[in-house]
């Protein structure tokens, strides 16, 4: 068809990881999906794989974005751009590591060399039945000796001692080399990965443990885009979580200016991380200050602290809480953190049966296609037959979402009530007059609507109301919607 079905396998050192929803049918695919993994303190590399989802038969790879961890660390704010993809070489995607001993007996003339494979772990499943038939095969000085296959395991085991009888003067720049395979009864060998030593290192001292296994040096070229690229944001974290109470003094000095209203505001620890943060860091903040004061059972003062801040700026109500303050993101993250589960009762239904009906909507003259709506008899259906037939289904669909949120007042958590009382009380102080009277209900139809509901009905999947992103006429309807 001229087009892909595009969907994206995060692994971290050969281990997927996670999995973003499929895209269908496009060659440009936003996904706008973050994920937050506990990586291992030792973890090497974060590779992202594009591939195309078919129904019938394997799933083709497309390219994937290889990263080091080196190369991740080197951007303390993260990286954050398009990156090209290469292609995917089998021979390179190896996983697992292997346990072996090394070692040159100092006695004995002429001299061995010693290499005693142990087993293998988390191999790389090359059959059609999830699993592979390794064998080792070690390299050394022009020599070449190999193990027993062990059938279908990804975790062999063969205890094996393979012996080299080293020359006398062997070039100390000799490598021994030690490569897995799976063995096929018919065709060739796949490759699993391999380890290589230093022979002068191991005649110096015996060297044992476990391995992991590498692929063959990179033959992958960047084709200059011609795969396509991938925008990415990866950021590396890394924290040392203390016993609790090294914790209480920032939790004293945070939570203060809630607790004792009295100080001078514009002094205090929560004015001056709103100063010295914007854009994304804001975001972090508000997440992160929401998450403590929840903890310390202090959520609503902490917002309401907020809010006064943010009206004592406002002179105009028509721009209250329009732009990304430290209390507008906070109060996002509060309803996100309070309210999911009320949201999804609430919306859930009436996502679901969107999705299902898949009918098309289009308001947009200059979008209509109009052989694609309701077929009758006659023909295609004009343009003014396609905009009355998706004015019903949008006031159908809206009646539904409305008459949803209205009804679910008591289903609503206590702890955003309670927020929202208290803002319609402090905006109530701030615009008394009575040319404002409105302004206490836009403040909270705001964040219900504009910062809750409306974020939830646009992209469903980034609230987990779905599974999976909306096709491209689906997602118009949830567009239109949404507006």
């Amino acid at each position: 068809s001229g087009s892909s079905d595009p969907y994206c396998v995060v692994k971290v050192d050969n281990e997927v990881v996670a999995r973003t929803a499929t895209v269908w049918k496009s060659l440009n695919p936003f996904w706008g999906e973050e994920y937050t993994l506990r990586l291992p303190h030792g973890f090497r590399s974060l590779a992202v794989y594009v591939l195309d989802e078919d129904t019938i038969g394997q799933d083709d790879v497309i390219g994937k974005v290889s990263l080091s961890r080196q190369q991740i660390s080197a951007e303390p704010r993260g990286v954050d751009s398009w990156l090209s993809l290469v292609p995917v070489d089998p021979d390179e995607e190896v996983q697992g590591e292997i346990h072996l001993e090394l070692r040159v007996p100092e006695q004995g003339h002429p001299r061995v060399l010693r290499c005693h494979l142990i087993e293998a772990r988390d191999l790389a499943p090359r059959d059609p039945s999830g699993t592979s038939d390794p064998f080792a095969r070690v390299l050394c000085c022009g020599h070449t000796l190999e193990t027993a296959v062990i059938k279908k395991t990804r975790f062999p085991r063969w205890d094996e001692v393979l012996e080299f009888e080293l020359a006398e003067g062997e070039p100390r720049e000799a490598v021994l080399s030690v490569e897995l395979w799976d063995w096929d009864i018919v065709g060739k060998n796949d490759f699993l990965g391999r380890v290589e030593f230093p022979l002068d290192t191991i005649c110096t001292e015996p060297t044992k443990g476990w391995f992991q296994l590498l692929p063959f040096p990179s033959g992958a070229r960047d084709r200059g885009g011609q795969l396509g690229a991938l925008r990415l944001a990866v950021r590396l974290e890394e924290d040392t979580v203390l016993p609790p109470p090294y914790y209480q003094p920032l939790i004293q000095l945070l939570t203060e200016p809630v607790l004792c209203p009295g100080q001078p505001p514009a002094g205090t620890a929560l004015a001056i991380l709103e100063e010295v943060t914007s854009g994304d860091s804001r975001q972090d903040v508000a997440t992160k200050l929401v998450k403590i004061f929840l903890g310390q059972g202090l959520a609503v003062p902490l917002l309401d602290y907020l809010v006064t801040r943010e009206l004592a700026r406002t002179t105009d109500p028509n721009t209250l809480f329009r732009s990304n303050s430290l209390a507008s993101k906070s109060m996002e993250q509060f309803m996100k953190v309070v309210g999911l589960p009320y949201l999804h009762e609430v919306l859930k239904p009436v996502v679901n049966r969107i999705f299902e009906e898949k009918k098309y909507v289009e308001l947009d003259p200059g979008k209509m296609e109009l052989s694609r709506g309701r077929i009758s008899f006659k023909g295609s259906l004009s343009e003014a037959q396609v905009r009355e037939s998706s004015l019903e289904l949008l006031k159908g669909y809206l009646g539904d979402i409305v008459d949803a949120i209205v009804g679910s007042v008591d289903k609503c958590p206590l702890l955003m009530r309670v927020a929202f009382k208290q803002l319609r009380r402090r905006v109530e102080e701030r615009f008394p007059s009575e040319q404002h009277e409105e302004v206490r209900y836009f403040a909270i139809s705001g964040f219900l609507f504009l910062r809750f509901f409306a974020p939830a009905v646009l992209t469903p999947k980034l609230f987990s109301l779905r599974e999976q992103h909306a096709d491209p006429r689906t997602g118009r309807t949830l567009l239109l919607l949404a507006k």
